[in-house]
């Protein structure tokens, strides 16, 4: 069988399409309705993120999409092809790449975050374990590959 070249930029409409394992059972539809509703509640989260400082935009948005895969397929193609969260979802899925804005964000964020925690009064120890844990996720954040 012959095999044409893909375009390394050509991305599938849907990159769950085809996976190496058997097809997945469809889910009671009590635990889709859940799912959905988690998903809208990730994506209103993930909008409200976008305006408000120091709220993630980045891990709502990818839950919305990983519970609307298993819930709404209409939803998860609107994400998908979303001019604002459809390039972070394809990023994500090639890989698990986070373009160099994104990081450049959420240092900048984490930053204002810890420095209001040290100078807004919070207990030492508070500061100190949600300073350290911005900082192990900054870590990870920009050891990610860039698209």
């Amino acid at each position: 069988m012959a095999t044409t070249p893909r375009d390394p930029d050509h991305v599938d409409a849907n990159p769950h399409a085809a996976t190496d394992g058997p097809p997945l059972r469809p889910l009671p539809w009590p635990v889709r309705w859940l799912l959905l509703g988690f998903a809208v509640l990730c994506l209103v989260m993930g909008i409200i993120g976008v305006i408000v400082p120091g709220l993630p935009t980045t891990v709502f948005i990818l839950m919305a999409a990983w519970a609307a895969a298993r819930s709404s397929p209409r939803l998860y193609q609107w994400l998908w092809n979303h001019r604002l969260f459809g390039p972070l979802l394809r990023n994500w899925a090639q890989g698990g790449k986070v373009s160099r804005r994104a990081k450049w964000s959420a240092a900048i964020f984490m930053t204002a975050s810890a420095a209001v925690l040290w100078m807004g009064g919070a207990r030492t120890w508070v500061a100190a374990v949600a300073s350290a844990c911005m900082a192990c996720v900054l870590v990870w954040l920009w050891l990610r590959p860039e698209p």
